[in-house]
Parts: structure tokens; sequence; C-alpha cells
């Protein structure tokens, strides 16, 4: 008589195997919740500095992710460390003054 996998019992989760659980749920959601400060405050940089609506500021962190093939967190941290006096990566510079140029607010004059 053969047993298929799905027949088969799940073995019992003990009590240590649930907290383990939620120790490593709990640190995603500390991850998640510490990317989304990051992108929010590169939200902000973005729409600052570069004159777009803040509706656009995610936007344009996707794209700029999306054409340099970088995770979006880590485009965040560059756009953060640009705003404190740090250079811009080659890679992103060019593109994130394009996505910029895309998202621009055209009620503001260029300096």
């Amino acid at each position: 008589m053969a047993f298929s996998a799905a027949s088969e019992p799940t073995p019992a989760r003990g009590p240590q195997s649930e907290v383990e659980r939620l120790r490593q749920e709990n640190e995603q959601l500390r991850q998640a919740l510490g990317s989304h400060a990051v992108i929010d405050r590169a939200i902000g940089v973005l729409t600052a500095l570069g004159r777009i609506a803040p509706q656009d500021g995610f936007t344009v962190l996707r794209e700029v992710s999306q054409h340099t093939n970088i995770k979006l967190i880590q485009v965040a941290e560059e756009v953060l460390k640009y705003a404190q006096g740090a250079a811009l990566p080659d890679a992103l510079l060019g593109e994130l003054q394009a996505a910029l140029a895309r998202h621009r607010l055209s009620a503001w004059p260029d300096p």
C-alpha cells in the first residue's frame, strides 16, 4: 500500500518552533519597517531637491531601480547619502536625472 505525501500527517509544531517562527516574522517586519522609513526619507529628498510632486517620488525611485537593476532600498540609501553630501554613483546619476526630468513640476522654473 502506497502513501502519498498529502496523506502523511504534518508534524506537530512544538512551542519552540512556534517561537522561532514568530521571531523570524518579527525580524522580517522590523526590516520592512526600516526599509519603508528609508524609502520615505528618500522620497522627501527627491521632492525637495528634484522638484517633483510627492506622489512621483516613489515612481522615480522605482524607475531608477528598474533601469539600473539596483534594489529600490539601495537606490533610496544612495539618494540619502547624496543629500548628506556624498556623490551619486555614475550608474545612478544619469538614470536619476532622466527620471526626475520626466516627473519634474513644470510650475517650478529651473535655477
